[in-house]
């Protein structure tokens, strides 16, 4: 196992709490709009799975959003996510109190960012990830740079990488 495989197997059998972005993360970043003004967004079932995945290891999925999305808190009820941020602009002003409720460290956190709003809290947690199509500094600090771009299914991947660190030991 390389040296970078080795830190990247330390910091996921340290999670015990994902925190994710929605637009570009669980979506592709799109926005569409109806000549009514109503807006929709695409998810991937993937992420779906992905976050029963980590409930069955007892990892919860935060949501943090800097969009004032009525279509994230739907998709975070359908999922079983209990806490959802919206609105939120200085995410890394959420770490201490979201810390406190889940009894973790912030290393014990890994978290799912894209794009310049998620760089501050990015840099504080154990485990820093992005999709693949993220802007080139939260890619630059990142532990892990997803296969999959924003809306392929990025939380799953995730997902999936923390598990298969976790179930080996």
């Amino acid at each position: 196992m390389t040296e970078k495989n080795n830190t990247l197997k330390k910091k996921c059998l340290k999670v015990k709490l994902v925190i994710t972005d929605v637009d570009g993360v669980l979506t592709d970043g799109g926005m569409f709009y109806s000549e009514n003004g109503e807006m929709l967004k695409k998810f991937n079932t993937r992420d779906g799975m992905g976050v029963a995945l980590l409930r069955n290891f007892k990892i919860p999925v935060v949501i943090i959003t800097g969009e004032n999305s009525k279509i994230a808190i739907s998709r975070a009820k359908k999922l079983l996510i209990k806490d959802i941020f919206i609105g939120i602009k200085q995410k890394e002003l959420l770490l201490s109190k979201i810390c406190k409720k889940y009894k973790v460290e912030k290393n014990n956190i890994a978290y799912i960012g894209d794009d310049i709003n998620d760089l501050a809290i990015l840099k504080q947690v154990g485990l820093s990830a992005s999709p693949k199509d993220a802007i080139s500094i939260i890619k630059k600090n990142s532990n892990y740079i997803c296969k999959l771009k924003g809306g392929e299914g990025v939380l799953r991947e995730i997902a999936d990488l923390i598990i298969s660190y976790q179930k080996l030991n």
